[in-house]
């Protein structure tokens, strides 16, 4: 095990790893960029696939897949990710999408959660670059459990932020089981649009149940508080600082 000071995309991308990446890709854009620069830093034996743009192929083999861009790259993306949301995946897949709230680096700003809602799919929305690197990993395991495509949403304040991360220097990707021929489920015709739209609204329950008791969701403070407040991802940072000043 190493330990180092990374920044918050550099967590992600060692989270990933960790998690057994077999193809790393994306479109390039702050705040997302240093994920795949990471990857391919800590790619020395090339046993992972890093390029710009590629994914929903080597998912339906069984290969764990991780694309990044920032939010106005989802909005290009966004046709091939409902359609995936329908089809559904093999090996891990999971969109990371960089937030910019401010904005900071971007021309406008967009919160993807509410895409995440849109396209049916689970979204994970890290706190800290210690919760990224953890959560990374979750994100793979819920997508191939429940074979969709999974939304990962750090914030700039995630991204660029730095802490300690202990990671496992010899972790290996995941074995790839090869694709499997089945025109009767990657043939996205409208039948089976309509029959996987009701899988959809069955399946979804059961991720919300699930992540009810998911150990990023918590609940803190003293038991006899008469409000409370209610955040996801780097504004509960901004609440707990708010509280303690």
């Amino acid at each position: 095990m190493k330990k180092e000071y990374v920044m918050g995309n550099q967590a992600i991308a060692l989270g990933a790893i960790a998690a057994g990446v077999n193809v790393a890709c994306g479109y390039p854009g702050t705040p997302s960029s240093e994920i795949i620069e990471t990857i391919a830093k800590h790619n020395p034996k090339k046993a992972i696939h890093v390029e710009w743009e590629v994914a929903a192929g080597a998912s339906y083999a069984g290969a764990r897949c991780l694309v990044t861009m920032k939010m106005m790259g989802l909005n290009v993306a966004s046709d091939p990710l409902m359609s995936l949301a329908y089809v559904g995946v093999e090996g891990g897949l999971v969109v990371v999408s960089a937030d910019d709230p401010g904005p900071i680096s971007s021309q406008t700003e967009q919160d993807s959660r509410l895409f995440a809602k849109y396209c049916r799919i689970p979204v994970f929305d890290p706190g800290s670059v210690e919760e990224a690197y953890e959560m990374i990993q979750d994100a793979f395991g819920y997508s191939e459990k429940y074979k969709t495509p999974v939304l990962f949403r750090p914030t700039t304040r995630v991204d660029h932020a730095y802490a300690n991360i202990e990671y496992d220097e010899t972790a290996e990707p995941k074995e790839i089981p090869g694709f499997t021929k089945n025109s009767k489920r990657f043939v996205i015709f409208p039948k089976l649009s309509r029959m996987n739209h009701e899988m959809i609204e069955k399946r979804n329950p059961e991720i919300g149940e699930e992540f009810s008791s998911y150990r990023f969701n918590t609940v803190t403070g003293d038991a006899d508080c008469k409000k409370a407040v209610v955040t996801g991802g780097i504004c509960y940072a901004y609440a707990k600082d708010r509280k303690n000043s």
